[in-house]
């Protein structure tokens, strides 16, 4: 089937605590010129990344004549609990100095007034001047400023199972488009009996429906489904619909592993058991797949990972569209507004942020640079696949959002999984997301 949609133009101390340490707790009233900030990871992997650089950053900081201390507070938190506690947090004014938050988080906190801009360090700063582009506009917020750095970033694209799409003779060169994709997806189902592809839907999958699944798809197809002068979401732009016929033609061809994604876990049976066994040739995710899916401490590792694996950009749903990678922020370091030690919180995030502290973080999260010169920088330099992330951040795409983000996201997975269901066609679905994200989002964020 010819895809003929008319869609907008491509145009440290260590505080292992339950609670939080609020934000000038041990920061004196700075008669001394000592400061203590205090920074918060829920992931041990961050936890240990932050832990190792700590000392460092003092020491570094005593050279300077500076005396900042830093208090790293663990706190072993599933992403929703670090949410609610630090949202009370923050509300109570007893945040951390330093805070390491995810993209939707940063767009709900920096409208709510909860964060601090950047710009202005950022701007008298020699490494600000190393970011790609892209990333820049990528974490500028709807009014035109930034108030979160990326800790690292990845690129949204398909890993695909090259040995076993050879091994059946089917073509493992980029496809151009998406007819092309599906006529191959179509050839593997008829050779293997697989579901050959797997893209984040359904409610299970949560946030990632939306932000791993759909909006690198409806971004690359349409970039004015949002509208930043306003703050508004359009609706009525015309890549929703694009994307939700994707997603029905995916799943009515039997393409997808459609009981797999009503699984209560559903990145299990899909990315941790079928696609390393080959039995899903095909998986939307980010470059952190080398590291956290795959990889040789990964949940579930593919020996032989480099000559097994490899990516393809994803497809344009137009004649003429260009296949593209998708910027995926990841976390970002962020200041909140009522912080009474912001000078030295940026200091902290300047140097997690620079040489090798940001090399040695990036290599354990599996992220790329989102700056144009780590590549060598060790240990960063000695990731093949990392530093081909990183070169594709420069060319890769992004489409800023406000508010409402959470509200779409829960919209766009509740329709997708009408569609998983056998309930919605395409058109069904998008029917239905526009009447709950209609309600969700509140007549001030749905544009008119």
């Amino acid at each position: 089937m010819k895809r003929t949609h008319v869609v907008a133009a491509f145009t440290a101390t260590m505080v292992a605590a339950a609670g939080l340490t609020g934000c000038s707790a041990g920061s004196g009233d700075g008669t001394d010129g000592a400061v203590t900030i205090t920074i918060m990871e829920t992931k041990q992997t961050n936890i240990d990344a932050i832990g190792a650089v700590i000392p460092g950053f003092e020491a570094e900081m005593a050279e300077q004549g500076k005396d900042i201390k830093v208090e790293l507070i663990a706190d072993i938190l599933t992403d929703e609990q670090f949410k609610t506690k630090m949202t009370q947090q923050l509300v109570a004014g007893q945040a951390p100095d330093v805070l390491d938050i995810g993209e939707s988080m940063a767009v709900g906190w920096a409208s709510a007034g909860y964060l601090t801009p950047l710009d202005d360090y950022l701007n008298e700063w020699d490494g600000w001047d190393h970011y790609y582009p892209a990333v820049k506009e990528a974490i500028t917020r709807q009014d035109g400023q930034v108030y979160s750095l990326p800790s690292g970033a990845s690129v949204q694209n398909f890993f695909i199972r090259k040995d076993v799409l050879e091994e059946v003779g089917v073509d493992t060169s980029q496809p151009e488009t998406w007819d092309e994709l599906i006529d191959r997806l179509i050839e593997v189902k008829e050779k293997t009996g697989d579901t050959p592809i797997v893209i984040p839907a359904g409610t299970a999958w949560g946030g990632g429906t939306w932000f791993e699944g759909f909006q690198p798809l409806l971004g690359g197809t349409d970039t004015e489904y949002y509208d930043r002068e306003s703050g508004t979401w359009d609706l009525e732009s015309p890549g929703w619909l694009a994307v939700f016929e994707l997603y029905d033609e995916l799943v009515s061809n039997g393409l997808m592993p459609v009981e797999d994604l009503l699984n209560p876990n559903p990145w299990e049976p899909t990315k941790y058991v079928k696609f390393p066994a080959g039995d899903i040739q095909v998986a939307a995710q980010g470059t952190w797949g080398w590291k956290f899916d795959w990889g040789p401490e990964g949940a579930t590792p593919i020996e032989g990972l480099d000559e097994k694996v490899t990516t393809w950009q994803l497809p344009g749903l137009r004649d003429g569209d260009e296949p593209y990678g998708w910027i995926n922020t990841g976390g970002g370091y962020a200041i909140p507004e009522t912080s009474e030690n912001k000078d030295a919180a940026m200091e902290f995030i300047k140097y997690l942020s620079s040489g090798e502290p940001l090399a040695e973080q990036l290599t354990a999260s599996g992220a790329a640079a989102g700056r144009d010169d780590m590549n060598d920088v060790a240990p960063y330099s000695n990731e093949p696949r990392l530093l081909e992330a990183g070169e594709d951040l420069a060319d890769s795409i992004f489409v800023v959002t406000g508010d409402g983000t959470d509200q779409i996201g829960q919209a766009v997975a509740t329709a997708t999984e009408l569609i998983l269901l056998g309930e919605a066609d395409g058109q069904q679905a998008y029917e239905a997301f526009v009447k709950d994200a209609t309600e969700l989002l509140g007549p001030s964020l749905v544009k008119e």
